[in-house]
């Protein structure tokens, strides 16, 4: 078999640290809102092993950022998801999914709000941009919308406190969970944010000037050299370990919000306007007929997915399976599945259909219980 070549050409979007990314040996990319992203350096369990253990930096730069400022920012934040946003106080983030007017996913991004009237989107894979500028221009409302230059950088891992305090002293401790200060590394301005798509601990480094991403990659690489830092990406097996859905592979703008398992981030009862009010109103009166399911499966580990595997009842398909990875922690294999509401209580028995041969799962709770 010939190996797979990814050619790169100006329509797919340069990131601010891609040099480093190569200079440090990126073995695959995949293509997120129009850019690379660095899957891997390593193998998966090698990857996952040592960021439980020490210290990863990730080039996200393509989680981009959707920038709302302006009188009606707020207004049309609010609209965007039912999510309250008007509790979420400057220097805060919150995850917030952005739902249409169907009730259907949009993304499920983190929003930044960085003044009063001037808030990022930090988006998913998905054309988030043009969807808020069209809701804007039709709406009227007294906003800008654009893409700042603003490229994620992310430093994770237990040992990315020891990192960054070297870097910018003890106050960085100060920093509560979703939130984020203003400040600058290697001279030039960063907004520094306790969060990342891991459960190890972490930050994300919002840089605000492209050109300085080379500056700002090796100064962080510098200060985490003593703590065995790595190049890395988010990692399948930690995420599902930690219950991360993805945006794109769990769910998708196919996907009712209140099936996709974010009832702990939905206010829908908030007093502002949001499109998909009705929708979701609707929804819970019916009732749901799926939901996105924790899947526990005893075993050798399976293949990784390139399509979804159909998950059987008996002789009836119940549901799709996607993410999954076997998981040195539940000696087991862990998925995601949006299965029929039927079938979606913890304990209930499904097989999943893996190359046409049945495997057993059970559903399970959050916690994989």
């Amino acid at each position: 078999m010939h190996p797979t070549e990814l050619v790169l050409s100006p329509r797919l979007r340069k990131t601010a640290f891609e040099e480093r990314v190569f200079d440090l040996g990126v073995q695959s990319f995949t293509i997120y809102n129009h850019m690379t992203l660095p899957v891997s350096f390593s193998s998966n369990p090698d990857s996952y092993q040592h960021l439980c253990e020490h210290v990863q930096l990730w080039d996200v730069a393509a989680e981009r950022q959707v920038e709302v400022v302006g009188p009606d920012a707020l207004q049309l934040v609010e609209l965007i998801t039912p999510r309250d946003i008007s509790k979420c106080a400057v220097g805060q983030c919150v995850y917030a999914p952005l739902v249409d007017d169907d009730g259907l996913v949009v993304n499920d991004p983190l929003i930044l709000r960085l003044a009063e009237d001037r808030f990022w989107i930090s988006i998913a894979d998905s054309d988030v941009l043009l969807w808020v500028k069209g809701i804007a221009y039709g709406r009227g409302f007294d906003v800008k919308v654009f893409e700042p230059d603003v490229s994620p950088l992310a430093l994770q891992g237990p040992k990315a406190n020891d990192v960054m305090v070297d870097l910018l002293g003890e106050s960085v401790l100060d920093i509560r969970f979703f939130r984020f200060i203003e400040t600058e590394i290697a001279g030039t301005p960063v907004v520094l944010a306790r969060s990342g798509w891991s459960g190890q601990g972490g930050f994300e480094i919002y840089l605000q000037n492209s050109a300085d991403g080379l500056a700002l990659w090796d100064a962080v690489w510098q200060a985490g050299e003593k703590y065995n830092i790595r190049t890395g990406a988010p990692n399948l097996i930690e995420r599902l370990e930690t219950g991360l859905k993805s945006y794109g592979s769990d769910m998708s703008h196919g996907d009712h919000v209140l099936e996709c398992g974010f009832e702990q981030y939905l206010n829908v009862d908030k007093p502002a306007e949001y499109m998909s009010r009705d929708s979701i109103a609707r929804v819970q009166k019916e009732g749901v007929k799926r939901r996105l399911c924790h899947l526990i499966a005893a075993g050798d580990p399976l293949p990784g997915l390139r399509e979804y595997w159909q998950v059987i009842q008996g002789d009836q398909v119940v549901g799709r399976a996607s993410s999954c990875a076997w998981s040195p922690k539940y000696k087991a294999n862990l998925l995601f599945a949006m299965l029929s509401i039927d079938v979606s209580a913890p304990g209930a028995e499904v097989t999943l259909l893996v190359g046409g041969a049945g495997v057993d799962a059970v559903v399970c709770d959050e916690q994989w219980n």
